[in-house]
């Protein structure tokens, strides 16, 4: 009896089960039927883990640190470090080139010749950990050994340290590291920050260590910024007389490209011709006197005489800009913006060191000069100079006279300041400013009295343009150089 029980109890249980079992695969084959997928519907994106990378690389570095599961040992200096294969093929084509396809692929021991053992080490931290700490002390021997590797990262790091480290003391020094380790967008910013900085870097001791190919090269530049031909002429005296005995050879050589017709006529004769290193070369001699027939010849027959030595220098490298200086607002104000054409965005530079409006603005040698203008309370002759290279303001010689919207212009690498108002009346004055001797010499006086005057050059000569209230326009052709 007790056994008919328990064999219904076990039926009745099956039962129960087939029953939920078919009724809930009724459920499913109805869910099935009521939620079919879109024809239209995408597929869901995998799931991606974005630290897993980070995560597994820092199990593998801390495995190559305890060197367990290391395949391969490397050796610089004698010095080795652990490594895995798998590890340094992904992350290095010379390493990859190595492990797959040269004899270096069945040894367990690989030496590096030429590299560093510390800058070894740093790279392969890089490798395991992607970070690297490129100083001063380090780069000159990291660069190499990233450029052996083929770590352009690293490479990449060390170059944009060192340009940022570039300075008239070691720009020498970089550009020469840098054609020597062909980084070439280095190679190029060093070239244009030496040629930007001409006047600091000459002074330096680097510059008396160069070669004469070496400076031949850097003073035949059209992009030089010099503030006159004559720092380019001193910085040859001063580099042949560095090694009098071995380098009066290069002398004629270098001679070549210093552009004497440039010059001041003045400095021509009193220094250039005076030079005793030139007197006793003939072919220095022979520049002079192209120079010296240079000065000689008047509008358009000297602008038709063209050698490689009477073109100006035209430097580079600063950006196509517009420069507003001073103004009222509603006083005199020192403020200066500028204008980037190729940003379109204007922005702050630095100030003027005194207030003016109303002032005349001209550009020599890629400086700019503010002329004159007035104070807020005077009218003034102080001029003020902008190197935009350096963004900085100084001050030069002062005019002679007090003008305010004077007219000013550049011809034969002088300032003419002309006419203007002094506060009491308008002026037919002018004066010339040579920025070579650093003087302003007072020369013809225009035939009438002018203020808000226009000043151009055309062939050599200086026109005076007035626009009186009738507007007629009066021309002048007093000043001729």
């Amino acid at each position: 009896m007790e056994y008919t029980n328990e064999r219904d109890s076990a039926i009745e249980r099956q039962g129960s089960c087939l029953l939920l079992r078919y009724a809930s695969q009724n459920s499913l084959d109805e869910s099935s039927q009521k939620h079919v997928p879109r024809p239209d519907s995408r597929e869901k994106p995998p799931y991606r883990n974005h630290h897993h990378t980070h995560r597994a690389f820092d199990v593998i570095s801390s495995l190559r640190k305890k060197n367990l599961l290391c395949d391969v040992t490397l050796i610089a200096d004698n010095v080795e470090i652990p490594a895995h294969r798998i590890v340094l093929a992904a992350c290095s084509p010379y390493f990859y080139a190595m492990f797959t396809s040269f004899e270096e692929s069945k040894q367990d021991r690989v030496t590096l010749q030429g590299v560093d053992h510390q800058a070894l080490s740093l790279l392969l931290d890089y490798v395991y950990t992607s970070e690297v700490q490129v100083t001063e002390e380090n780069v000159q021997m990291l660069l190499p050994a990233a450029n052996l590797l083929q770590l352009t990262d690293v490479r990449d790091a060390c170059c944009d340290f060192l340009q940022a480290q570039l300075h008239p003391t070691n720009c020498l020094g970089i550009r020469a590291f840098a054609d020597l380790h062909s980084c070439l967008d280095l190679l190029s910013n060093a070239e244009t920050y030496i040629e930007q900085h001409f006047p600091e870097v000459v002074e330096c001791e680097e510059f008396l260590t160069l070669s004469h190919q070496q400076v031949s090269k850097l003073i035949s530049s059209d992009h030089l910024t010099v503030p006159t031909e004559e720092k380019v002429f001193e910085c040859v005296i001063s580099w042949v007389q560095h090694d009098l005995e071995n380098r009066r050879q290069y002398l004629a050589i270098l001679m070549e490209h210093v552009r004497l017709p440039l010059m001041s006529q003045d400095y021509l004769v009193q220094r250039v011709e005076e030079e005793p290193l030139l007197k006793s070369d003939l072919q220095c001699k022979d520049y002079i006197i192209e120079a010296l027939k240079y000065h000689l010849l008047k509008g358009d027959t000297k602008t038709c005489f063209k050698t490689p030595r009477t073109k100006p220098r035209q430097p580079v490298g600063l950006p196509k800009v517009l420069l507003v200086v001073g103004g009222q607002a509603p006083k005199a104000i020192r403020s200066v913006e500028c204008y980037d054409f190729k940003e379109e965005k204007w922005y702050q530079v630095a100030e003027m060191p005194s207030r003016r409006c109303r002032a005349g603005l001209a550009v020599i040698s890629g400086k700019v000069y503010a002329v004159g203008g007035f104070n807020g309370s005077l009218r003034v002759r102080t001029v003020d100079l902008y190197d935009p290279v350096q963004d900085q303001w100084s001050t030069c010689t002062s005019m002679g006279a007090r003008r305010s919207t004077l007219g000013v212009a550049v011809l034969g690498n002088c300032i003419y300041a002309v006419g203007g108002f002094d506060g009491s009346t308008g002026l037919n004055t002018a004066e010339k400013f040579d920025p070579r001797t650093q003087e302003w010499t007072v020369i013809a006086s225009m035939s009438t009295r002018r203020s808000s005057v226009g000043v151009g050059v055309v062939n050599g000569l200086l026109f005076a343009v007035r626009l009186n209230f009738n507007f007629a326009v009066r021309l002048n052709f007093n000043f001729k150089e």
